[in-house]
């Protein structure tokens, strides 16, 4: 997974276009491409970093969800409807962060 700032994906497009006319041209400056490898370098770790972010969302609220269930199993009559309404409101969140990760990892 890639995650460019702006001004990366700024700095790439001028970078990309700069090396596409010098190839028209038949010379091109190995200088260009290592500076684009830089920016993919920084962008691949940066991309990394955030989708272990995200899975360590993901896995929060896989233990909310569990949590949740163990709390409406031991509830109450009077505290059910609640419990339940708790369970529903993080399975929301679990298939919202699940929903993030794969956009992330399929990008």
């Amino acid at each position: 997974m890639y995650s460019y700032s702006r001004d990366e994906s700024r700095q790439r497009g001028k970078l990309f276009r700069k090396g596409f006319r010098q190839a028209l041209a038949d010379c091109v400056d190995p200088a260009i491409r290592q500076q684009i490898e830089r920016i993919d370098q920084s962008a691949a770790e940066r991309g990394q970093r955030e989708l272990n972010a995200l899975h360590n969302v993901r896995e929060g609220d896989r233990q909310s969800v569990a949590q949740a269930k163990a709390t409406v199993r031991t509830a109450s009559r009077q505290d059910k409807a609640a419990a339940k309404q708790a369970l529903r409101d993080a399975e929301q969140q679990l298939k919202r962060s699940e929903r993030a990760v794969n956009r992330a990892e399929n990008q």
